[in-house]
Formats: structure tokens, sequence, C-alpha cells
């Protein structure tokens, strides 16, 4: 059994997802603190509001992160910080020893860091069961970035998706439900078989040429470019661009940008519903901690 009341968990950075796992972690029995994600006014009972990420992490023996993807820049995702909350070895040096880092994926940066200073790092980015879990919030949110974003609809709109793996194939499945005509581009065959049987027209990427010109919606999921200046000039002026995937993203935004075209990174889609998506990355997270820490008395 973890002994939770001998533990310092600090949640650095994030969304409105931080505050319910932070509710979920101090209802534990474990000292909290929470820096760089929005704080609702009443507070979150159990957690202690700290000025900033030293602050938070200082003599903490667990480190949660977010886990959309970190910025080219070493940046973790916390769109409503004043601050870009950028983790340092001096930030981290204060954390107790066994220290570990919990996260969706760590940069080259992190990774340094938490070596030179004896932290363990935990990524579960693309652990398939939480992917599925927050899977249906991240869809709706996509939705949702489609409809804000164009003057048709859905139903008969002409979709080219890049990538099916686990949100790609349940983006897929809901955009096929809702009538849209869905060409899927994959690498991997299984992948193409899947979006065949999912009701989507599978193609190759040597298809592209052929596919781009007659497209109203280009989503991808694949977190490596596949999408640049050259592909997007054979995109229709009108076309909306929708990229699910972790920096760097698999969309060149800034070449559709200068080309005039509507490109939104839709990262953090999870944040569609918090509460539900919070409570499913804190089931992850504890599993982690039970793992590490269940042997002790």
């Amino acid at each position: 059994m973890v002994d939770w009341n001998a533990l310092t968990v600090a949640i650095v950075a994030g969304d409105r997802r931080e505050q319910e796992i932070a509710r979920c972690a101090a209802a534990t029995g474990a000292t909290v603190r929470g820096f760089g994600f929005p704080w609702p006014e009443a507070g979150i009972p159990g957690v202690q509001r700290c000025d900033s990420a030293a602050a938070a992490l200082a003599g903490a023996d667990l480190a949660l992160f977010p886990i959309p993807g970190i910025a080219p820049d070493g940046a973790l995702f916390a769109p409503q910080c004043a601050e870009r909350i950028i983790p340092s070895r001096a930030m981290l040096e204060g954390m107790r020893r066994p220290g570990h880092i919990i996260l969706g994926w760590a940069d080259a940066g992190l990774k340094a860091h938490a070596a030179a200073l004896g932290l363990a790092l935990h990524e579960y980015e693309w652990d398939k069961d939480l992917m599925l879990l927050r899977g249906p919030a991240i869809v709706e949110g996509m939705l949702r970035v489609i409809i804000e974003n164009t003057d048709i609809t859905i139903h008969r709109a002409r979709i080219a998706m890049l990538g099916h793996g686990t949100i790609g194939g349940l983006a897929c499945r809901t955009l096929v439900a809702l009538g849209a005509r869905v060409q899927v581009v994959a690498r991997n065959p299984v992948q193409r078989a899947e979006a065949y049987a999912a009701g989507a027209e599978p193609q190759e990427f040597a298809a592209l040429p052929e596919i781009l010109p007659g497209t109203d919606i280009v989503i991808s999921s694949i977190p490596s470019r596949v999408l640049g200046a050259a592909e997007l000039a054979l995109l229709p002026q009108q076309a909306l661009l929708v990229d699910l995937a972790a920096p760097p993203g698999g969309i060149d935004r800034e070449a559709a940008a200068a080309r005039g075209l509507r490109a939104v990174w839709a990262r953090g889609l999870g944040s569609r519903a918090p509460v539900t998506v919070g409570r499913s990355q804190w089931s992850g997270i504890r599993r982690r901690i039970e793992a590490l820490y269940g042997g002790r008395a």
C-alpha cells in the first residue's frame, strides 16, 4: 500500500484538467502543490497554490507535468499562464530524491536535466488505454474547431485524414458517421485497412497530389512534418487545416499562413471535458505512483 500521507506532489503547468488531477491527488491524503494552471476562484481543497514552479517543486517527491507535448523552446503546455514554464536544472534540483516526474513526454533538455539530477522520468503520452479514455473529448473538440472555422457542413465535406492511430481512428469513425467523405492517408497498411473497415477510403502518401486539390478539410494526427509548402500549394484557398498532433505538429503552419490558409493547431483538446479527462489521466498517473511506491510499508 502507498503511504500517500508521506508523499508531496507538485502539479506544474497545464489547463483545467490539472484542477481535477489536483483534486484527485489531494483526496489521497498527499501534500499537493500547484502552479501554472488555471486556479478556480474558490481554490482547490487540500491543494496549496504556489507563486512559482520552483516553489511547487521544492521538496516534492513527484512532479506531474501536462500530457500535451513540450514546445520547441522547452516550455510545458500552460496556455493560460502569464509566463513560459521551461523546466530548468535549477527549477528541478529542489525535488526530493529519489524523485519522479510523470508527464506526457519529455524533450531532450528535460531528459538531460533529469539524468544529471538523478530524477526518473515516466512518460505516458502514448499509453493506448489513456489515449482511448481521453479520445472522445479530443474528437468533440476537433468537431468544434471544424464547425467554428468553416462555412460548410461536416456532412458531405471532403476530408483528408493524415494518420490513423488511436486518436485518428476515433476521429475517422466519427466523421464517417456524420456523413463526411473521408480519405485516410497512412503509411501503415494495417491502419489503411482499419480505415477501410470504418467506411473511409484508404490512401498512401503518394496519392496526396491527387487528393489535396479536391479537399475541404485536412486533419493531421501525425507528430512529425508531413504537409509542407509544396503540398499546401495544392489545396483550395478555402480549405481548413486542423493539426491534432503534438509538437512539432504535422502541418507547416508558417507556410499555410503565408498562403492565406486557415490552419488551427488544436493542442490540448482534452480540455473540452476537463473533469472527465482529468480523472482518466489521474487513473494512469495513480497506477504509476502505486507501482513506484506500493512496496513501501
